[in-house]
C-alpha cells in the first residue's frame, strides 16, 4: 500500500519544499518504499514559480535538490493523501478550515515529531535577512522527519 504525505506552508518556496526533499531523503536512507512525498502552498501567490533561491542553496549545501514548482493545496489533497503536515499554528489552522467533511488525511503539525519544546516551530525564514533561518528549517526538518518515520512509518 502506497503512502502519501503532503508538506504545507504558506508560499510553498521555504518550509514545506525543504520538509518535502527531507522527507523524501530520510525515506530513501531507510530503504523506506512506497511512499509518495508532495509539497503545497496555502495561498497562490507563487504558483508556477521555483522554490525560494536560499531554500535551494540551503539543500544543495546538503547534497540535495530541489526541483519542485510550487502549487497551492486543493479539495481533493484532502482525499488523496494519508498525511498532511503544517508548518506552524497558522497553517494548521487554515487546514482544518479547508479540510472537507470526511477527509481522508490526518492533519499533523510536523513540528510535533522528535523536536525540544523550546525549538517546536518551524519558523517561516522567508522574511529574514540571509540564510540562517533556512539551515535552521533545514536541520528542524531532518529531526522531524525521522522522528515521524520511525513513529509512523515503521
Amino acid at each position: 500500500m502506497v503512502q502519501k504525505i503532503l508538506m504545507i506552508c504558506l508560499g510553498n518556496i521555504c518550509r514545506s519544499p525543504i520538509a518535502e526533499v527531507v522527507m523524501v531523503d530520510t525515506l530513501e536512507k531507510a530503504h523506506k518504499q512506497n511512499v509518495v512525498v508532495d509539497s503545497a502552498a496555502i495561498g497562490s501567490w507563487h504558483v508556477g514559480n521555483r522554490a525560494d533561491p536560499r531554500a535551494i542553496s540551503t539543500l544543495a549545501q546538503h547534497d540535495l535538490k530541489c526541483t519542485h514548482i510550487v502549487r497551492q493545496i486543493q479539495k481533493k489533497d484532502f482525499a488523496e493523501f494519508d498525511f498532511i503536515f503544517g508548518m506552524d499554528e497558522e497553517n494548521m489552522s487554515e487546514l482544518r478550515r479547508l479540510a472537507p467533511k470526511g477527509s481522508k488525511a490526518e492533519l499533523l503539525m510536523l513540528d510535533d515529531f522528535g523536536l525540544e519544546a523550546k525549538n517546536r516551530i518551524i519558523e517561516d525564514p522567508y522574511y529574514q535577512r540571509g540564510a540562517a533561518g533556512f539551515e535552521t528549517a533545514y536541520q528542524q526538518c531532518v529531526v522531524a522527519c525521522a522522528a515521524f518515520m520511525k513513529e509512523r512509518l515503521a
